[in-house]
């Protein structure tokens, strides 16, 4: 069977995703997570392949997203949703608990997939670790 536009896209933002030194999360359309890169995993306290794919429900709240202050950030409020969603670039810094338990305060961007037909087919972030 031959692959989707979609599927194409999300394939080559991965494989892009896994030759950058950058840390890079990727969803697709619906914000599953599809993968994150290796210099990621740090950060996120695990391997990609111990964790795998996550429905956004998921990821949003194992990480545990808070505001400077201590506060839970919710699913709309994180830069990737807000790319998904609302097909714009979107910037935040927060702090996570990672699948190690610690602490981590990063600065994210993150940005659409949105195809030369117009089409969103996902949303890429990348981060940053604030020491």
């Amino acid at each position: 069977m031959k692959p989707t536009q979609q599927e194409i896209e999300l394939i080559l933002s991965r494989q892009l995703a896994s030759c950058l030194s950058t840390p890079v999360f990727l969803v697709d359309l619906e914000g599953t997570l599809l993968f994150y890169n290796e210099p990621a995993e740090p950060i996120l306290g695990h391997r990609f392949e111990d964790t795998g794919e996550m429905k956004a429900a998921e990821w949003s709240t194992i990480f545990q997203p808070t505001d400077d202050k201590g506060a839970d950030i919710p699913l709309e409020g994180l830069p990737l949703i807000i790319a998904l969603h609302q097909g714009r670039p979107a910037h935040r810094l927060f702090w996570i608990r990672g699948l190690d338990g610690k602490h981590r305060h990063l600065e994210v961007t993150a940005f659409p997939l949105i195809t030369h037909e117009q089409r969103n087919v996902g949303a890429v972030a990348i981060f940053w670790e604030i020491p």
